[in-house]
């Protein structure tokens, strides 16, 4: 399973999100380049990179930043925020991204999806907020798509996603544990690596993501916040997070 480590940005700085909200950010410091080029010496192996102006308010400021970014640090970068265009996604192929995360868009432009997908092949990733239903919502959580999961995976799939970002939508990722079985669910009905991006609260959490199996697929990887350590309740970790 390989480890995403997720950075936030909103106004040129790091931020966490406590419970999702952008009325709850908490500023991290103003050096989100600093906090890649660190996460990338501790080992991970991928970086998460979340434009939150560009998500919550179509404000591409941080594009520059994150162009930056990529050119500073020696790891794949995986953006998301706000691409809602193939001129956006474009814009940030070219500025070096390693792969795009697209969310509402691919659930409401599914022919842009499919267009990408031929234009950059193993460069567009799909996000998935899922209610425990399976219905998939959109607009940050705020409404519902009328799609559900099985559907859309398939569709996303056929279109040449190269990989799926997994989510419970509404989770509260400090108290609450991850939804296994809508994982589950993604891991039998699709091909492509199937990414927990929920993330996880400590070690009990994670060793349930490792083990999670179906029809002989196991996770891809996890995308956890990059801002607090994982707790450990028990016992140590069987195994490893590559």
């Amino acid at each position: 399973m390989d480890l995403y480590a997720r950075i936030n940005i909103l106004g040129g700085l790091s931020v966490r999100l406590p419970h999702g909200g952008l009325d709850e950010a908490i500023s991290l410091d103003n050096d989100p380049i600093g906090r890649a080029q660190n996460w990338v010496k501790q080992g991970v192996d991928y970086l998460h990179i979340v434009d939150l102006d560009a998500a919550a308010y179509r404000d591409y400021r941080n594009r520059d930043l994150i162009g930056r970014l990529v050119d500073a640090v020696d790891a794949p970068v995986q953006v998301a925020g706000g691409i809602r265009s193939e001129g956006e996604a474009e814009r940030l192929i070219e500025a070096g991204a390693w792969r795009i995360v697209m969310g509402t868009a691919a659930i409401e432009n599914q022919i842009m999806v499919w267009d990408l997908c031929r234009e950059y092949p193993d460069k567009i990733v799909v996000s998935l907020d899922v209610r425990p239903d399976e219905e998939i919502a959109t607009q940050g959580w705020t409404q519902n798509s009328g799609r559900f999961l099985e559907e859309v995976l398939i569709e996303m799939s056929s279109a040449g996603v190269v990989a799926f970002l997994v989510a419970e939508a509404g989770r509260d990722a400090l108290s609450d544990a991850p939804n296994l079985q809508i994982l589950a669910e993604a891991l039998a009905t699709v091909e492509e690596p199937v990414i927990a991006s929920g993330g996880v609260r400590d070690l009990e959490d994670l060793r349930g993501l490792l083990q999670l199996e179906a029809n002989g697929r196991r996770l891809g990887g996890l995308v956890r916040r990059a801002d607090s350590p994982l707790r450990k309740r028990r016992t140590s970790l069987p195994g490893a997070v590559r």
